[in-house]
């Protein structure tokens, strides 16, 4: 009885097996296409570098305030600013450091939109006209 040729094992004379297409676990060779690295990779240590200066920069604004007024106009004056410096730091600058002054930014208004909605429910009036 004799088992025919091309099964799954080669026989001691065969030639070698034909090579297979590697699965990617382990690469071949260089990959086909190019790898393209960012710039200004966002890094945890950007993202607070901007956020404690958003916040140093809401706080010296918000410090102008003598009443909720003043304070809340200040702070979204300080946001708006803010949020510009960030829009340029995406174009051109550190991405990292652009997401942690747009965070920062934005609870720094919900904190002043906060303010302004207790003064008015307190008070009746809206404060901000």
């Amino acid at each position: 009885m004799s088992i025919a040729r091309g099964g799954p094992f080669p026989e001691p004379g065969d030639a070698r097996p034909a090579s297979r297409t590697p699965s990617g676990l382990f690469p071949a060779g260089p990959p086909t296409r190019p790898t393209y690295r960012e710039p200004h990779p966002v890094t945890g240590g950007g993202v607070a570098s901007g956020g404690g200066a958003a916040a140093a920069w809401l706080l010296l604004f918000g410090l102008l305030g003598t009443d909720v007024v003043s304070y809340a106009w200040w702070t979204a004056v300080a946001g708006l600013l803010a949020w510009l410096t960030a829009l340029v730091l995406v174009h051109h600058g550190d991405r990292g450091v652009a997401t942690g002054v747009a965070i920062v930014t934005a609870g720094g208004w919900s904190i002043a939109a906060a303010v302004v909605a207790v003064r008015w429910a307190t008070s009746g009036d809206w404060p901000l006209w």
